[in-house]
């Protein structure tokens, strides 16, 4: 026989050293003797004692040393609970399968909110810390309460519609969950219907049920997980002094931008100033006046240079002219001959006898006739005539 459940209460519960798990589970109609070996001790999540009501399932088969039937166990989850814990994990299981847990649905909790939803009863601790701690981190944010039952049959479809509500009022943000309680207490909270409704829920939800110890379906489908109601105020509501820090610190460094770029301005407006006095007309003129003043010296310079240079070369051209002027001679005591055309006469050769001929000298001109011609002499002074 394969796939059983047995409840019963445990008595004789011992742990051997090779890892098996001996023990007998009884009930007021009888007793059967379990083990459970070493390889399934994966089946079971807390210490087995005596006394405990649990529920084990697995086989039933013959133990051929005895003749006897026995109980092999593959899973032992308490009684009670540990139905419900079965129950957890098989919808926990379904949906994983689903992806309703995966991590790309989860949607981002905003960091600054106006409005606060909260689905949780209007009596208990849970509310009471919620709006105490929001109120103190930020008292500008407002808190819409949606009263939904909590515990019971009609849990479910309370926080459901309590999603659903605060869904259609847009808040920002809304807070699930409750106090602490038993695995019973809390099971509401693992319903499908309320984890359907929180991941089709178009505003961001953080789940705060029970303690930190507790987890329930809703905090793993929400898109934030607080281990208690009074954590899910303090992730749902920036402190606002960490919001006036952020503004000073936005202004400082404001203020600082704000002084680098009006120092830059100001260094670009020195440069802007330095090349407009290089570059205004003023300053142009002033510098073309120097450069004309300038260029006015240099070219006064090199006409006195030239000047100069050209006086004293005229003063040789003149010593030069007077060695080779006529008056000059004339005034040395020579005499300048010509005939009546002008030309010079300078030899015998070109005078004849009755011919007038002028004579100039150093004071005047005398006008003479021609009555003897001398010999003519060569270049050694001899004549050439007898």
């Amino acid at each position: 026989m394969q796939g059983l459940f047995v409840k019963g209460e445990v008595s004789n519960c011992k742990y051997h050293s090779s890892g098996h798990i001996y023990f007998t589970l009884k009930d007021p109609k009888g007793t059967i003797n379990c083990v459970m070996f070493a390889g399934n001790r994966a089946g079971l999540s807390f210490r087995l004692a005596e006394g405990q009501q649990v529920v084990v399932g697995g086989m039933v088969d013959v133990y051929e040393r005895d003749g006897k039937y026995q109980l092999y166990a593959k899973q032992i989850v308490l009684d009670g609970a540990g139905l419900l814990y079965e129950k957890f994990e098989q919808l926990k299981r379904e949906l994983a399968e689903l992806g309703m847990f995966a991590q790309e649905y989860k949607q981002p909790i905003p960091k600054y909110i106006k409005t606060l939803g909260v689905v949780t009863a209007d009596t208990g601790a849970a509310v009471r810390d919620i709006i105490q701690i929001a109120g103190r981190r930020n008292p500008y944010v407002q808190i819409i309460l949606y009263p939904a039952i909590v515990q019971g049959e009609a849990a479910a479809e309370s926080i459901v519609n309590g999603i659903r509500a605060l869904e259609r009022q847009q808040v920002d943000v809304i807070i699930v969950g409750r106090g602490g309680g038993s695995m019973e207490d809390l099971w509401a909270f693992n319903e499908r219907i309320v984890a359907q409704a929180v991941f089709d829920c178009s505003t961001p939800i953080i789940s705060a049920v029970g303690h930190e110890t507790d987890t329930t379906i809703i905090d793993y489908v929400s898109d934030l997980r607080a281990p208690t109601p009074s954590a899910a105020a303090e992730l749902a509501v920036t402190d606002i002094r960490e919001i006036l820090d952020d503004i000073a610190d936005y202004g400082k460094g404001l203020t600082e931008r704000m002084q680098r770029r009006i120092q830059d301005a100001r260094e670009r407006t020195r440069h802007y100033e330095t090349g407009l006095k290089y570059l205004s007309p003023i300053n142009r003129l002033r510098e073309k006046k120097m450069l004309s003043m300038q260029l006015e010296e240099r070219l006064q310079e090199r006409m006195r240079t030239l000047l100069d240079r050209k006086h004293h070369e005229l003063a040789l051209y003149i010593e030069r002219l007077k060695g080779l002027s006529p008056l000059e001679k004339l005034n040395s005591g020579f005499s300048y001959v010509e005939d009546s055309k002008g030309q010079n006469i300078r030899s015998v050769a070109q005078a004849s006898v009755g011919q007038e001929l002028t004579i100039r000298v150093r004071d005047g001109i005398i006008g003479t006739t021609v009555t003897t011609i001398g010999g003519i002499y060569d270049k050694a002074g001899k004549s050439t005539q007898p």
